[in-house]
């Protein structure tokens, strides 16, 4: 590529297949069986948005006449679609991956992820598992992700140094940790980072209240009026388990989303998280507020947390993403597997094959996420207008042959390892497999002094 090209960020790429992602910004696919696949298709990139999408051979010809020099790739046995959007993790938990497996949500918590963390979390642990965790998740095709840790300041540095798309979730919480003292240094230190970031192209900032059970009434009010006022995101672990919810009616009369919604935090800035308990009146509230969900299937199997009955989520008209949750509860920080699971286990628990259907799990994990996060104008589909964030899969390898349906090859195969290319607003962060702006030697490096430092508890 030329050094004005580069410059000027025009480009045309294309590949055999191509999935756009149907439906309008706040559509969720619920019903679909089939999304729209373009064979031989380009897209062509001007500013880093999506200017145009044609057959590639007519794109190019007609690009070529107003400027020769412009750019063109073809990729040959390649799916390309839009960027996956992760609408929850932990990314620095990434050093914590297989440090404590195989135990239930609290017991996995109070004994062994809390204290390790008031042992070892720092600014340096946040930025060296963020960049670990931007390192798997681009390598997988997730271009934009939400986060909620400690020492936010650090993830968002890594992620728009590294030319990603990030929403940072600032915690709030009622008890001190490495990072702030008490819950008003919480406000204070994240209402400076969302100061800080204001203008990003690539990174928001919003308000993380941890869980119902960590965050007092007046916390939460807090966040309520602060997010209305400065127009920001609310981020919530959200009825992850049948016990929060019986310790939440026995020491409020209501459950956690009751109670959210008689403190005025549920509503269109605000984004569940897990929901793997609810009733009808639950969902009632999460629909007439316009609450999102987002579905960590991963973890809540692995943590024996519940299952999120997502398609009852959908049929309620919620904007509903996927979520991996973080590496130490996962293990693997590839939203193509999040996919795959949900919509495996929407049919084992329905037991319906035809729930969740391909079409519908990769909507969840690009549109769907996008909308969720609410981001649905800039992100989630190839649009005219939309920011090009792009990934290219590669199905040049046994596990993705034949091709006989692209779509159902992204979610049942192991899509996730088969990413090559990788753009996130029009910029090459990815290029065959390769990482262009993250040093992979020294990121092992470091990952590996984390390992022997954490080996020390």
């Amino acid at each position: 590529m030329t050094s004005s090209t580069e410059a000027k960020n025009n480009r045309i790429i294309g590949a055999s297949w191509v999935i756009p992602i149907d439906g309008d910004t706040h559509g969720s696919l619920l019903g679909a069986e089939t999304a729209t696949v373009h064979r031989d298709h380009g897209l062509l990139i001007v500013d880093g948005k999506i200017a145009q999408m044609a057959p590639y051979t007519e794109l190019v010809a007609q690009a070529q006449q107003a400027d020769p020099d412009i750019d063109v790739e073809f990729f040959a046995d390649h799916i390309m679609l839009p960027g996956l959007v992760n609408c929850h993790g932990h990314a620095a938990m990434s050093l914590l991956r297989g440090f404590a497996d195989d135990y239930a949500l609290m017991p996995w918590l109070e004994q062994h992820i809390w204290p390790a963390e008031s042992q070892w979390l720092s600014e340096s642990f946040v930025r060296d598992g963020t960049t670990l965790a931007v390192a798997e998740m681009l390598l997988a095709g997730t271009t934009t992700f939400s986060d909620m840790y400690f020492f936010p300041e650090a993830s968002a540095e890594v992620a728009e140094s590294h030319g990603v798309r990030a929403q940072i979730n600032f915690p709030i919480i009622e008890f001190s940790s490495n990072w702030a003292s008490d819950t008003e240094e919480y406000f204070a230190k994240g209402l400076d980072l969302f100061d800080n970031y204001r203008h990003s192209k690539l990174v928001s900032v919003g308000f993380g209240p941890h869980a119902p059970y960590t965050v007092s009434d007046a916390s939460f009010e807090r966040v309520a009026v602060l997010a209305e006022e400065i127009d920001t995101h609310i981020q919530i672990h959200l009825q992850e388990s049948a016990a929060e919810v019986a310790d939440s009616v026995r020491d409020h009369g209501a459950s956690p989303i009751e109670r959210l919604h008689r403190l005025g935090v549920l509503g269109p800035r605000t984004q569940a998280v897990h929901l793997t308990q609810f009733n009808e009146r639950d969902i009632e509230l999460l629909a007439q507020s316009n609450t999102s969900a987002v579905h960590c299937p991963a973890s809540n199997a692995k943590l024996a947390s519940g299952y999120s009955a997502i398609k009852q989520l959908l049929a309620a008209g919620l904007h509903v993403g996927l979520g991996t949750d973080g590496a130490a509860s996962n293990n693997t920080l590839d939203l193509f597997d999040s996919a795959r699971l949900a919509a495996l286990q929407a049919k084992l628990h329905s037991s319906d094959a035809t729930a969740l259907n391909a079409t519908q799990s990769l909507h969840l994990a690009t549109q769907g996420g996008a909308n969720a996060l609410g981001l649905g104008e800039q992100i989630g589909s190839l649009s005219i207008g939309k920011q090009a964030d792009i990934i290219a899969i590669d199905t040049r390898q046994p596990g993705m042959q034949p091709v006989h349906n692209p779509i159902s090859q992204l979610i049942y195969t192991q899509a996730g390892s088969a990413v090559n290319h990788v753009w996130i607003d029009g910029e090459a962060v990815v290029r065959s497999r390769e990482l262009l702006n993250i040093d992979l030697a020294e990121l092992l490096a470091n990952t590996k002094a984390w390992r022997d430092k954490l080996a020390k508890r």
